[in-house]
């Protein structure tokens, strides 16, 4: 079963359905089909300076919130996270930000293998929504490079270039040309859609679904 994850780091309903994911894919058991899952492009907000912005001042112009409705909201996901096994620390998190260079390094990561794919990407939810560290920082990334086993001095060249620049681009224009506005979606076997951070047992019944009509 082929599973892409179009998402972005700064995300936070693109954690809480990874980990409902997870948990599904548990539940199935180590008979269920194999699965591949790759990571997918998608840049909340492309426009983002490189300082980028207040997160309360962010949400708040974006989606026409008060900061009391922002904190309402932020609590909500806050719980569902903690409720799929991710710690969501709201008080370290106050900027969001510029994501194009981790996606650059996510593309490269796939190359080299999907498993550290898998793991930069993880890497990079922690860094963000528990840590509270700005994930496009060159020194961020470096670290959690080196972390998950990616070779250190092919990142430095990576972000030092435009290098992947191009596919980044190509792969985001691919999936909103395929109909993708919001994130998570995932696209299963390249022709079934789930849309959002649902629960486990969304995605566990659906899986078993696809799974069954072969």
């Amino acid at each position: 079963m082929k599973i892409d994850l179009v998402s972005d780091v700064v995300c936070p309903w693109c954690v809480v359905g990874l980990k409902s994911l997870d948990i599904a894919l548990q539940r199935l058991g180590p008979s269920f089909e194999p699965v591949e899952l790759s990571f997918q492009p998608f840049e909340l907000n492309p426009q983002m300076p490189p300082e980028g912005e207040d997160i309360t001042e962010h949400l708040s112009r974006k989606y026409g919130l008060t900061p009391e409705q922002v904190k309402t909201n932020q609590q909500a996901i806050r719980e569902r996270a903690a409720a799929v096994g991710f710690d969501f620390r709201m008080d370290k998190r106050s900027r969001t930000w510029n994501t194009f260079d981790t996606h650059r390094l996510l593309h490269w990561a796939h190359e080299v293998n999907p498993t550290q794919q898998r793991a930069l990407k993880e890497a990079l939810f922690s860094a963000y929504f528990t840590e509270g560290l700005n994930p496009g920082s060159h020194e961020v990334l470096l670290r959690l490079c080196g972390e998950v086993g990616l070779d250190g001095d092919t990142a430095q060249a990576i972000l030092n270039s435009e290098r992947y620049a191009a596919e980044v681009r190509e792969a985001e224009a691919f999936w909103q040309q395929a109909g993708i506005r919001s994130v998570p979606a995932f696209i299963i076997n390249d022709k079934h859609l789930i849309s959002g951070g649902q629960p486990p047992e969304v995605f566990e019944q659906a899986l078993r679904q696809i799974a069954a009509q072969g």
